[in-house]
C-alpha cells in the first residue's frame, strides 16, 4: 500500500493557522490533499495533525485523520522525521501492509500530480531509496557573500567570485514539497 502523510500541526507560530489559511480558494492543505487524490498514486491519504478543526477540513477534502497527534510530536522543535515514523509505526501496528511512504507538505499548494507519479515512477526504478523535488537557484549559490557584523561582507566561493554566471555549474535545492521512501524492512 502506497501512503501519503500531510503533517499539519496547529500551533504554527510564524504564520498562525497556516495550514488551513485560504490560498486561491480554499484552505493551503486542500491543495496538497487534492495533488495527492489526482496523482492516483495513493490508497491512503493520512493527516497527521494535533488540531480538530485541521482534521474537519481535512477529512472535508478526502483525506483520513486515523489519530490525533500525541502533544510531544506538536511543539515547535518536533521534525518531520519523527511525525512520519510516529505515522508509519501507527499503520504498522494497525496492520497496514505498506510498501512506500510520501510526506507531502501541507503548505505545497504548487505541488503537481505528474511530478508525485514521475517520482514514485523513480523510486519504482529501485536506483534511489529517497525521492524529493528540487529546485535550481534563481543565481548561482557559487556567487554567494557572506555579511559580517560589522556591515561588510566575504564571497562565499572565493574562487568563483569573479567568474561569468553562465560559466558557472547549476545547483539545486530541496523544494519542500514532497519526500518520497519505501517502507523500511522489518
Amino acid at each position: 500500500m502506497n501512503i501519503a502523510v500531510i503533517p499539519a500541526r496547529g500551533g504554527s507560530t510564524r504564520i498562525p493557522r497556516k495550514n488551513i489559511k485560504h490560498f486561491c480558494g480554499k484552505p493551503m492543505l486542500a491543495w496538497s490533499i487534492e495533488a495527492a487524490q489526482k496523482s492516483r498514486c495513493f490508497d491512503l491519504i493520512v493527516v497527521s495533525t494535533d488540531d480538530e478543526e485541521i482534521a474537519a477540513v481535512a477529512r472535508d477534502y478526502g483525506a483520513t485523520v486515523p489519530f490525533m497527534r500525541p502533544t510531544a510530536l506538536a511543539d515547535n522543535y518536533t521534525g518531520t522525521t519523527a511525525v512520519i515514523r510516529h505515522t508509519v509505526q501507527w499503520m504498522l501496528d494497525s496492520d497496514y501492509k505498506l510498501k512506500n511512504i510520501c510526506c507531502i507538505y501541507a503548505t505545497a499548494p504548487f505541488i503537481q500530480p505528474t511530478d508525485l507519479q514521475k517520482s514514485l515512477d523513480q523510486l519504482n526504478r529501485g536506483n534511489s531509496a529517497f525521492v524529493f523535488s528540487t529546485t535550481s537557484f534563481p543565481f548561482p549559490v557559487q556567487r554567494a557573500i557572506i555579511k559580517t557584523e560589522n556591515g561588510g561582507c566575504y564571497p562565499m566561493f572565493p574562487e568563483h567570485i569573479g567568474k561569468r554566471s553562465q560559466d558557472l555549474e547549476e545547483a539545486f535545492h530541496d523544494a519542500g514539497q514532497f519526500y518520497w521512501a519505501e517502507k523500511p524492512p522489518g
